[in-house]
């Protein structure tokens, strides 16, 4: 699977599209790392606990919006998008989403 955030492929036709494709996962914070968080918060620096937790988040709804995209017969996914959004205190949403196509 080709997953690119232009609307084209270099050296490659799009034969057919086939429509969005999305895949989401939404997160709460944990107990252990948000106390973590907070102490990093107070001596300032990078929050990794939270870094981690948005990777792992950004790689699931990469996962399920391709698996989504393979379901349709796609073999790329053309202007992928990221974005996220709170869906109550302490959870987040995380939407990956896109255009599948085929191309040659």
């Amino acid at each position: 699977m080709i997953i690119v955030t232009t609307d084209r492929i270099e050296g490659k036709r799009i034969v057919k599209t086939l429509g969005l494709v999305r895949g989401n996962t939404i997160r709460a914070k944990h107990l252990g790392r948000d106390i973590v968080a907070q102490l990093r918060g107070i001596v300032g620096g990078e929050i990794t606990e939270y870094t981690k937790l948005m990777a792992e988040s950004r790689e699931e709804a990469l996962q399920r919006m391709t698996e989504r995209a393979e379901e349709m017969g796609a073999n790329a996914i053309l202007g992928t998008r990221f974005m996220t959004a709170m869906v109550m205190a302490g959870a987040a949403e995380l939407l990956a989403f896109g255009t599948a196509v085929v191309v040659e």
